[in-house]
């Protein structure tokens, strides 16, 4: 929360995230705000957990279908198992990145393994989806896996900073981005500043953890500073924080959104809400349920 009660200079808004309750653990919802639905062509933003998964639990999402995205599933602790109707399967560890493009369609489900569940069980990240331009709306969908160490990083001045997907600061993610980009993990030390530039059109600053302040305005845990565009603001961190930094280009026009479904056509969203209770979008290997439509 804002400290002082109104956003600082260079700061146009300020959200704070909305708990959502996702059956046995809950999130903080970002995106899409009353009033911002993107930031860049980020669409959807959910800060996971902190939580942990006492033995025998875990996270248990149903194969369900996405379109006309791009997943991106970041994790500061814990395990996520993936499985997708492509046949991938594996883990997703911290400082991973799984980039999924939903295309034309695919289906996933995202669980805790077996082995972790003889033991309590810790997760915390951030899952979100990255609308893709309407030219690339209906592409193959396509699923790659980055280990954290193929992601550029770097050490300056009590900021570690990892670039997850696009550009930042002088560096370029190997993820193949659809428009230019902005996503990048930051930990910053206590007393320490990172300046971001304005390199890109639209940029927002997630607080996943500690306070940041912004001249004289402090903010929580939990908070999205979206930012004014052609400034560069300096980010402080008087006690440490671990920030999220997110945006790129603006879309290329609006965009609906309903349930995993995003498309700059409302009719391309009906149709795949068809396809899914038809039992037309493609199975996941392994899996024997699914998610219903709502």
């Amino acid at each position: 929360m804002n400290g002082d009660g109104h956003p600082a200079r260079g700061v146009a808004r300020l959200v704070e995230g909305r708990p959502r309750d996702l059956g046995g653990f809950s999130v903080r919802r970002l995106l899409p705000a009353g009033g911002l639905m993107t930031v860049g062509s980020f669409i959807f933003f959910d800060h996971i957990g902190p939580v942990t998964f006492a033995t025998g639990a875990g996270l248990d999402v149903r194969p369900h279908p996405h379109i006309g995205l791009a997943t991106v599933t970041y994790l500061f602790e814990g395990e996520i198992f993936h499985r997708d109707s492509l046949g991938n399967a594996l883990a997703i560890r911290p400082g991973d990145v799984n980039w999924m493009v939903a295309g034309r369609g695919i289906a996933h489900s995202e669980r805790t393994a077996a082995e972790l569940r003889l033991r309590p069980a810790p997760l915390h990240g951030v899952q979100s989806w990255v609308a893709l331009p309407a030219r690339d709306e209906e592409t193959e969908p396509a699923f790659v896996h980055h280990p954290g160490a193929t992601l550029p990083a770097r050490e300056i001045d009590g900021v570690a900073l990892r670039v997850i997907a696009g550009t930042a600061f002088g560096l370029a993610s190997p993820v193949q981005v659809f428009s230019p980009t902005l996503y990048a993990d930051a930990r910053l030390d206590p007393g320490a500043t990172l300046v971001l530039p304005a390199e890109h059109a639209e940029r927002a600053v997630y607080v996943a953890a500690g306070t940041l302040q912004v001249e004289a305005s402090r903010f929580d845990a939990g908070c999205l500073l979206v930012l004014e565009a052609g400034e560069s603001v300096a980010l402080y961190a008087p006690a440490g924080a671990r920030l999220m930094l997110l945006g790129g280009a603006p879309l290329d026009g609006p965009r609906y959104i309903w349930w995993n479904f995003v498309s700059s056509r409302r009719e391309r969203i009906d149709q795949a809400s068809e396809d899914w209770r038809a039992g037309r979008f493609a199975a996941v290997p392994g899996e024997t349920e699914r998610i219903p439509l709502p």
